[in-house]
């Protein structure tokens, strides 16, 4: 399958993303597998790992090949160093565009990355290492939930610059943090600390650097115990209830539904009655 993406005609000549790579050469981020559990680190400290068009490329990329491995039953996205998770978007890259561009760009990430990790079938987890920050905050956003070390920064500073969040800022921070907060912090700029974004909802967890990716790990292995069928079905009926015209009742129930059908129901009531672990597959 060949996916064409093109962000800007001046910066981007070879637009073509082979999307059924199995194995790429990435340079801006790295990964690792243990077990079921897939770790992808966002991997350029010296840019306090920025977004730029290259990073969201290898990082759809990664989680595209991901999705696509059964043997991979969750997923954790983190930043290298102790810094910084993602310290926001490369503004060099953009700071020349026009107007088409710029709706270009915000299109263009919405769908490789933000849009796609929200909708993903296997659960990912934020290890938020640091400052997040305008795309990083976005990209924490659009994972299925956020844990973070105890000096993360969490902020939207887009109105700082004349422009406003652009990867789903002001739709995903008000469905975490209520429509007053979200506001407040994206016309302030002002950044959010670990122990506040726990206070409203924005991260589960608040702990040391040290335990930051102990725990998500932790997190993750208990939900790749689970029915990887139903988590998939629970993520789709869960963000059923934040689009526009979709009844999140009624996916809930047609979902429940589906799930009747599956193997892993049929493994996890054999094994309640059995008593004993159900072993899914």
């Amino acid at each position: 399958m060949i996916f064409v993406i093109e962000m800007n005609k001046n910066c981007i000549e070879n637009s073509v993303f082979i999307k059924n790579q199995a194995e790429m050469n990435y340079e801006n981020i790295l990964t690792s597998q243990n077990e079921s559990i897939l770790t992808i680190t966002i991997n350029r400290p010296n840019q306090l790992n920025a977004l730029n068009k290259a990073t969201i490329l290898e990082l759809h990329n990664a989680f595209f090949t991901a999705d696509e491995n059964t043997s991979i039953r969750a997923i954790i996205i983190t930043g290298s160093g102790e810094k910084a998770f993602v310290a926001g978007a490369d503004i060099k890259e953009f700071s020349d565009f026009n107007v088409a561009q710029a709706a270009v760009l915000s299109k263009s990430g919405h769908d490789l990355l933000f849009d796609f990790v929200e909708n993903l079938s296997t659960p990912v987890i934020a290890a938020i290492n640091g400052f997040a920050l305008g795309g990083g905050l976005e990209l924490a956003m659009s994972a299925h939930f956020r844990i973070a070390s105890d000096n993360a920064r969490m902020g939207l500073p887009e109105v700082s610059l004349g422009v406003i969040p652009g990867y789903g800022g002001t739709q995903r921070l008000p469905q975490l943090v209520g429509k007053g907060k979200a506001m407040e912090l994206i016309m302030t700029a002002n950044m959010m600390n670990a122990e506040e974004a726990k206070e409203y909802g924005l991260v589960n967890y608040v702990v040391s650097q040290e335990e930051l990716v102990p725990l998500a790990e932790k997190l993750a292995t208990k939900i790749s115990r689970n029915s990887g069928t139903a988590i998939s079905m629970a993520i789709n009926a869960v963000n059923a209830n934040y689009k526009n015209g979709v009844n999140g009742f009624d996916v809930e129930i047609s979902n429940f539904g589906n799930c009747f059908g599956s193997e892993d129901f049929k493994e996890g009531t054999t094994a309640f009655l059995e008593k004993r672990k159900p072993n899914f597959k």
